[in-house]
């Protein structure tokens, strides 16, 4: 393992995904800024992760100034070579049932969120003249998948804004790229997902499971290391269990 003086900033990072990520970078030498809204969750988390290698900060993603001034506070911890944009809402809720306060809220943090860090990000990456950016987006972006109308919104556009930034960013030495799960088992999923859902889901998987958090992290450590993804910018990965890969399945 290489021990780097490089910062990775992990938004949502003290719970779900973001935990998991959280934890794999700093095993993997990364120095972490572990970022959530909730600092009940911050809490715990600083009880499990290596301290000497990760810090805590408490931060809303929808609050660009808030954000701003995280990340210039915390200039200390070391220079930001990556950014995980992990932070999100979900909820299953049906077309007709979809109110215009929802579909707010879903770009609110989903998307304009992803951009409010991003752009934070990338300006003292610029500096650098270096960086890597991975967004979370979800399979739902790509795929019609029933009751997502705001969610799946919110991370298609979070797709299509990772390829523009790709291609606007290139010439500052910053790739983006974006990360597409499928089902994970995390505490949102719980909450989002019905148990007739969860049913649904299994079935629609070639691999007839949902993922574990620490499964999208050696994709996510990848993305983010330039030794071994220099020329990978403007991608769009699944990590799906073979769902958007899917057709007629075998019962």
């Amino acid at each position: 393992m290489q021990t780097r003086q490089e910062t990775v900033l992990v938004t949502g990072g003290a719970s779900g995904i973001g935990l998991s990520v959280t934890r794999g970078l700093a095993q993997e030498g990364w120095k972490v800024l572990a970022a959530d809204i909730s600092q009940e969750a911050l809490d715990a988390a600083a009880q499990e992760l290596p301290l000497e290698r990760v810090r805590c900060v408490r931060m809303d993603v929808c609050d660009e100034k808030q954000v701003s001034e995280a990340l210039s506070a915390n200039e200390d911890f070391g220079p930001l070579a990556g950014l995980v944009s992990s932070a999100g809402i979900g909820k299953e809720v049906s077309f007709f049932d979809t109110d215009a306060a929802l579909m707010r809220r879903m770009l609110e943090v989903n998307l304009i969120g992803t951009f409010n860090v991003a752009k934070q990000a990338a300006l003292r990456m610029r500096e650098r003249g270096q960086g890597s950016i991975v967004n979370i987006a979800s399979v739902s972006g790509i795929r019609g998948n029933v009751d997502r109308t705001a969610y799946g919104a919110s991370k298609g556009g979070v797709i299509t804004m990772t390829r523009v930034m790709a291609v606007e960013l290139a010439e500052f030495g910053i790739r983006v790229n974006v990360v597409a799960p499928g089902p994970v088992n995390t505490p949102l999923v719980a909450r989002m997902h019905s148990a007739a859902s969860r049913e649904v889901w299994t079935r629609m998987l070639p691999q007839r499971r949902y993922a574990e958090p620490q499964e999208l992290s050696g994709t996510i450590d990848w993305l983010l290391d330039e030794r071994r993804s220099s020329y990978v910018t403007g991608q769009l990965i699944c990590v799906d269990g073979g769902f958007t890969a899917g057709g007629i399945l075998r019962n």
